[in-house]
């Protein structure tokens, strides 16, 4: 992919990162010979954030500077046109469009703020116009979801800091139907699998591994005890043979047939990393799939209506039978006269 050149023209962001190594170098580039006393005065910023922008300014953008002993400033050993050019492949443009677009299902979560933040400030690097058209582009893509969890921030909040910082938690976590439970976890790691967010953690009252649903926390407090998380603990192999987040015991078996008339939407996509398809005649495909537990998927069967037959397991097969005998009882009851 060809590269463009894009110069920097960097929108007003209160004293961010760019703004202050623009300031910084033209202060240099003047011949007063600033340093960072003078210019975290001059910026309204500590001192020790001066030294960090003038090494990202010496390390990573290549510019000449040296600090004078006699001046007690520093200056550029050799002429400089301009502040460096950022380079961006259109690729790469549209990869961060297209990160821009999915923050959109963080709002009011409190991850919004820092990923916010973050895009900010790509954004005070790039330029007013580029050769890419950028709104045509927004306008051409979006994301959406039909149910979108409901999260208390604060609770969220916590989570995320303890998950990051190893620190034990006290939550009252109720079960759909159950009554309120107070649990002491360890949060191992915080996921959105599909749309929804998931606590892997370890429970001490259940003494294992345990999942939870942050919507479901009526209160989240530390307990003022850090955690060593296990190296053994990875989330890829938690889930490897689950559907979905819940691993079970043993493995089993699943093949589920459907007909023509959704087949075409079964072979578009790849539902498990085990998966195995075989056509059927009229149009039909089945799915073969190999998992730890059939419970989470059963749900997803029923999704599917008339247009799904489970083969086996006969487990998996029966409970599905009885949900839709439940569905077809409870329509009959609703119904007028």
């Amino acid at each position: 992919m060809r590269k463009r050149k894009i110069s920097v023209a960097p929108k007003p962001i209160s004293r961010s990162a760019v703004e202050r190594m623009l300031a910084i170098h033209r202060a240099v580039q003047s011949g007063k010979f600033p340093n960072a006393n003078t210019l975290s005065r001059e910026l309204e910023v500590t001192s020790k954030s001066i030294h960090r922008d003038l090494i990202f300014m010496r390390d990573r953008l290549r510019l000449p500077l040296k600090y004078d002993e006699l001046r007690f400033g520093y200056y550029y050993t050799r002429p400089v046109r301009g502040f460096p050019t950022l380079h961006l492949a259109e690729g790469e443009l549209f990869a961060i469009l297209i990160a821009e677009k999915t923050v959109q299902q963080y709002r009011g979560t409190a991850i919004e703020k820092p990923l916010m933040s973050a895009f900010r400030k790509m954004a005070a690097a790039l330029p007013e116009t580029v050769s890419l058209s950028l709104p045509d582009l927004d306008e051409s893509i979006s994301f959406r979801t039909s149910a979108e969890p409901i999260i208390n921030v604060k609770v969220f909040d916590t989570l995320a800091q303890a998950t990051a910082q190893h620190q034990q938690l006290r939550i009252v976590y109720r079960k759909p139907g159950a009554k309120p439970e107070e649990r002491i976890i360890d949060p191992y790691h915080l996921a959105n699998i599909n749309g929804e967010w998931f606590v892997f953690a370890f429970d001490h009252l259940r003494n294992d591994l345990r999942t939870f649903v942050p919507s479901r926390m009526q209160s989240v407090a530390r307990t003022g005890r850090k955690f060593v998380k296990p190296e053994s603990f990875s989330l890829e192999k938690t889930l490897r043979d689950s559907f979905g987040v819940h691993s079970g015991e043993g493995y089993f078996d699943v093949v589920i047939q459907f007909d023509g008339e959704v087949a075409d939407y079964i072979r578009e996509k790849r539902w498990h990393a085990s998966q195995r398809l075989r056509n059927l005649p009229r149009g039909g495909v089945e799915l073969q799939l190999r998992l730890s537990s059939w419970r989470e998927i059963e749900r997803w069967v029923l999704s599917w209506g008339g247009h799904a037959m489970v083969v086996r397991p006969a487990e998996l097969a029966n409970s599905v039978r009885r949900a839709a005998q439940r569905i077809l009882q409870a329509s009959r009851s609703a119904s007028p006269g």
